[in-house]
């Protein structure tokens, strides 16, 4: 019989119990603005995504997958972190990640792994389009466990400027297939070590400026407009660079053990029709489920032997929780409180429901969603959905009379309060934040980017 106490202590056991040989590679894949209805697999109208669909179809396809927060950089620090954005200074875009975090790349290289970041990075402080990152940025992804990487500060398109560890590189091509390719090449140099891998990729697509090579876009119907076809377009190169990863790693042989996720960093862009949030309410920025919702699918052969689609929900705090699992790494490996959970169970079989709620805050706006439940509080007020019975979130059903919005509201005051002591620092060991995490700021005014101005504003696209 398993005990409390067994329980406890059976993930700090865990890291002498796995070999190397044991432990599975792990690629973290993540696109910027790709909306929950954005894939073939849920019947897009325009839009074809069969290396995603394959990839669905062969491993563990999330129905209710949640972003950390409504867009980007929250949610990054919510991967990195297994906790939510609020706690990790991550208030909104451009917020800078504190260093006092501790992240899913330090403890994996703590314990062997081989630790590479590949595409957008935008958890340094920086605004505006993506530009190389300097080996002196106090942030780099250097400073967060990465021991290689080849980043951009925020989105990027074609044809991209980036950083290989401070150093400015140029490329051409799509950008999508120029990281991917750059990550297969860093594998293939991993083969002559006994260290597995994590290798985190990130997208640059289907955010603006979405620019496609002819044949990307031409493939849509002409009544789309221009820039519609371009957005799509920048899906379609995605989808093709996820089959150029998933082949790669069949012909290097490490397919079977290599556990593959997937999944956007917000809800999809207003403008390309409902059917980019696959007809829920909202879109990125916001707290509905269209602003939440995204594509999460995870693949991982030597583990999830029986495909399947399930309705359990989760999200990208989770991320990090499974992970300490699944690699054998200590339970102090990630700061408390942590606000995701380990899915590696649910790799395996499936669950009947989450067992702890999920919860969120961005923007001065909190959601909790526990079961079939949502919460949604806002300084307009309060509001609660049946989110099987009303997926679109029409029918606000809160009344402060009624025992389940009571409930909800007090699992929300709860939390808030933990919430707000990470704020101020006291999940820390000094008790506090301490100095040194730039505020969020606009690349062209920073004094580091003076001599490079010209230059690296030729490389931004207009619509950026």
């Amino acid at each position: 019989m398993t005990t409390p106490l067994m329980r406890y202590l059976l993930p700090l056991l865990l890291p002498v119990c796995l070999t190397a040989a044991e432990r599975p590679n792990i690629i973290l894949l993540m696109t910027d603005d790709q909306g929950w209805g954005q894939t073939g697999y849920r019947d897009h109208p325009h839009l074809e995504t069969p290396n995603l669909d394959a990839m669905a179809s062969g491993g563990l396809r999330f129905e209710h997958f949640y972003a950390g927060a409504s867009n980007c950089s929250p949610t990054r620090a919510t991967v990195l972190t297994g906790r939510s954005n609020d706690r990790t200074g991550v208030r909104n875009h451009g917020y800078a990640l504190r260093l006092q975090e501790k992240t899913v790349a330090q403890a994996l290289r703590r314990s062997g792994y081989a630790t590479a970041h590949f595409g957008k990075w935008h958890l340094n402080g920086l605004r505006g389009p993506g530009v190389p990152i300097f080996a002196t940025d106090s942030h780099n992804p250097g400073r967060f466990g990465f021991e290689t990487w080849l980043s951009v500060s925020n989105f990027f398109d074609r044809d991209p400027l980036m950083s290989r560890q401070g150093k400015v590189e140029s490329f051409e091509g799509d950008s999508s297939e120029i990281i991917v390719a750059e990550a297969l090449e860093y594998i293939r140099g991993q083969g002559s070590t006994e260290r597995p891998f994590f290798v985190v990729i990130w997208y640059g697509t289907p955010h603006s400026p979405m620019i496609v090579s002819e044949a990307d876009r031409s493939r849509f119907p002409d009544d789309l407009t221009e820039k519609h076809r371009h957005h799509l377009g920048e899906l379609v190169a995605m989808d093709r660079s996820v089959g150029a990863l998933r082949s790669g790693l069949r012909e290097l042989g490490l397919a079977e053990n290599t556990l593959l996720w997937f999944n956007s960093d917000n809800g999809g862009l207003p403008g390309y029709g409902p059917e980019t949030v696959g007809h829920l309410r909202g879109s990125k920025s916001s707290m509905y489920e269209g602003g939440l919702r995204v594509p999460g699918i995870v693949e991982w052969p030597a583990v999830i032997r029986s495909p399947r689609v399930t309705r359990v929900r989760a999200g990208t705090v989770d991320i990090f929780p499974t992970l300490v699992e699944v690699a054998g790494l200590p339970a102090t490996a990630m700061l408390r409180p942590v606000d995701g959970i380990s899915l590696k169970g649910l790799f395996e079989r499936e669950w009947e429901r989450r067992p702890d709620p999920l919860f969120f805050h961005h923007n001065n706006r909190g959601v909790v969603i526990d079961g079939d439940r949502k919460l949604l509080v806002t300084t307009r007020g309060n509001e609660v959905y049946h989110l099987v019975e009303d997926p679109a979130e029409t029918r606000n059903l809160f009344r402060e009379s009624d025992p389940e919005s009571r409930r909800l509201m007090e699992l929300y005051r709860k939390w808030k309060v933990s919430l707000d002591a990470s704020r101020e620092g006291l999940d820390y060991p000094e008790g506090k934040v301490l100095p040194g995490n730039p505020e969020p700021r606009q690349w062209r005014e920073d004094p580091v980017y003076r001599p490079w101005l010209e230059r690296f504003q030729r490389n931004v696209h207009p619509q950026g």
